[in-house]
């Protein structure tokens, strides 16, 4: 290849490219914290380049969108390649409306639409799609293609529709069976129905999967899976078309990886968030303030922003939110065990029925506050040595110090608190002797609150508890 990266690839990067460049269809089946993002960007000039392309539709999670465009994109993308990038929005103002024209203006810059994939369940956001794609020579890529494993689904049904018009297309996920094998029908028949030698999906399942009748609690009767068979041959197939990588096979990655993914608000978070915005600015306006104020001024909307509020009598009230679903896409991407930490005794208490719904009994262990002591040791023990508890939900107060959770790889902050030192610690509940792999560590965070703030300034080791007052505080809020 004779291109000259921006930022310096990893040899597993190489290969991967060096595997998939200029062919037109591709998957990337790489482990979080591998960097098939930068991967994906790379692909994306090399095909510039060479003439192949003008334009991409990129299809992510609502999560990775301001990620992708003003992260990701500045980063990797080559300087010589100028480009507009533009994301979707639902609603369209006048200003919206004058960035999105720039993606059909003529000339010799690369065009980029980025897309939540929700926004394809849509008419309106697939007819622009539509619009997109039939105006440029494109790529169009699904990140976290999970998203359309179910082909039943308005979305999947729309993207396979937009695909024909598309010259490129690539998948990535880290995970690409998250439940069973049948999740990939839907992703490789995005890129090129022929990769899979079956005619629909029912012929795929009959081959891959024997099904059973069971009865509901209704009485109805219905199809699911008894066992798997035939997976060595599906393995074999894959190859053919996909580049599979995890953290443990990349030698030379970081020993820690840091990432971030971006919620917005419900609309009646925000409205919450805005009264008590302007609330704790009234009251912080022009009067001594001591660090207790403060930090219950930014502990209401950091509440807030985690889903919930704590009124005056001690009452929790729960708020609609996006921050459960967003922990359960980066747990789809994620490969092996997984620590949760939640700065909030009743986030735990959530994150754990969320988990058991989606994943089964006996699935994750707890440690805060509320877990008997008698049970502590024993919780870890399992997390450490029982291959089905893939998860440990706990906060940082009680489980961060002393204890070894090297068992985990991955390491989810739901929410965080406002102590450094407790976030250090954390880290290194899983990060210490004992660890062979590299480790990633995955912020939740809701953008334009104080949540964002807060984890900038633990990441620059910060400590929030002794560091915010009165007039910094305001410039938070």
């Amino acid at each position: 290849m004779d291109y000259k990266f921006k930022t310096k690839p990893y040899k597993h990067q190489i290969t991967a490219l060096e595997n998939s460049w200029n062919k037109e269809t591709f998957a990337y089946f790489m482990e979080m914290g591998t960097g098939k993002t930068k991967v994906l960007i790379d692909n994306m000039s090399m095909l510039y380049d060479r003439g192949k392309i003008n334009g991409a539709l990129i299809i992510a999670p609502k999560g990775v969108i301001n990620t992708w465009r003003e992260q990701e994109i500045p980063l990797h993308l080559v300087d010589h390649i100028d480009y507009k990038c533009v994301s979707w929005q639902a609603l369209i103002n006048w200003k919206q409306q004058k960035k999105l024209n720039t993606l059909f203006e003529t000339g010799e810059d690369l065009h980029i639409l980025i897309m939540n994939v929700e926004a394809l369940s849509t008419t309106k956001g697939t007819a622009f799609a539509y619009k997109f794609l039939s105006a440029h020579r494109a790529l169009m890529v699904i990140d976290e293609s999970t998203t359309i494993k179910n082909p039943k689904t308005k979305r999947t049904k729309n993207i396979l529709k937009l695909k024909p018009h598309s010259q490129y297309r690539r998948i990535l996920t880290g995970s690409p069976v998250t439940r069973n094998p049948l999740d990939l029908y839907s992703q490789c028949e995005f890129l090129d129905h022929r990769h899979l030698p079956f005619s629909s999906y029912y012929s795929f399942r009959n081959r891959y999967a024997e099904m059973k009748n069971i009865h509901t609690m209704g009485g109805r009767e219905i199809q699911v899976v008894a066992f798997f068979k035939n997976l060595d041959e599906l393995s074999d197939i894959l190859k053919t078309f996909s580049y599979r990588v995890l953290k443990k096979d990349c030698l030379d990655l970081p020993e820690k990886i840091y990432m971030k993914r971006t919620i917005s608000l419900t609309p009646d978070q925000r409205k919450l968030y805005e009264q008590m915005r302007i609330q704790a600015l009234a009251e912080l306006n022009g009067k001594r303030v001591t660090s207790t104020i403060v930090l219950t001024q930014l502990m209401r909307l950091h509440q807030i922003a985690c889903g919930h509020f704590t009124a005056d009598d001690g009452t929790i009230q729960a708020i609609p939110n996006n921050r459960v679903d967003e922990l359960m896409d980066v747990i789809d991407e994620s490969e092996g065990k997984s620590i949760i930490w939640a700065h909030y005794q009743y986030d735990v208490k959530h994150i754990i029925e969320a988990l058991v719904k989606e994943f089964g009994p006996g699935c994750v262990v707890d440690y805060y506050g509320l877990t008997p002591q008698n049970e502590r040791q024993g919780n870890i023990k399992k997390f450490q040595e029982d291959p089905k508890v893939k998860f440990l939900v706990g906060t940082t107060q009680t489980a961060g110090y002393g204890i070894t959770l090297t068992a985990a790889n991955n390491v989810i902050y739901y929410s965080n608190g406002y102590d450094l030192e407790k976030r250090l610690q954390s880290e290194d509940r899983a990060h210490r002797i004992g660890q062979k792999n590299n480790v990633t560590y995955v912020d939740i965070l809701a953008e334009d609150t104080v949540d964002q703030k807060i984890v900038k300034a633990l990441r620059k080791k910060i400590n929030i508890a002794s560091k915010v007052m009165g007039e910094e505080l305001k410039e938070w809020i």
